[in-house]
């Protein structure tokens, strides 16, 4: 079976991240695959490379930078979300006359039609808000 995620909540102030990252990993270690995590609304926030939370503390950007590299999983982030959040990439921080971006691979801005797509290729597309 597929699963898509779609992961609403903020790290670090939403159980919700944490909890798509265990379910991505017992799903993978079910047998099943993981097709994708669409980030959306403060979800977005997963994907920032500025993100530094104290070295006692799980970093969600690496464990979802982990499970990518591991097996594949992408990693698509709303691009209307995430710049109303100041979250850009370098492109868009060039298009926008920003200084800095704090949004890098493997996480890639999409449209919600990404999500959509997610939708249709997964046997479930799972909510974490």
């Amino acid at each position: 079976m597929q699963y898509g995620l779609l992961v609403m909540g903020a790290p670090y102030s939403s159980a919700a991240p944490h909890s798509a990252l265990r379910f991505a990993h017992q799903v993978i270690a079910s047998g099943h695959r993981v097709t994708g995590v669409f980030f959306y609304r403060d979800g977005v926030h997963n994907a920032s490379s500025l993100m530094t939370p104290p070295q006692d503390e799980l970093n969600l950007r690496e464990a979802w930078v982990e499970l990518h590299h591991t097996h594949g999983v992408m990693l698509d982030v709303c691009v209307a979300a995430a710049l109303r959040r100041g979250l850009l990439d370098e492109s868009e921080a060039k298009r926008h006359g920003k200084s800095v971006a704090n949004l890098e691979a493997p996480f890639s801005l999409t449209g919600l039609g990404q999500l959509l797509t997610l939708q249709q290729q997964c046997d479930r597309l799972i909510t974490f808000a």
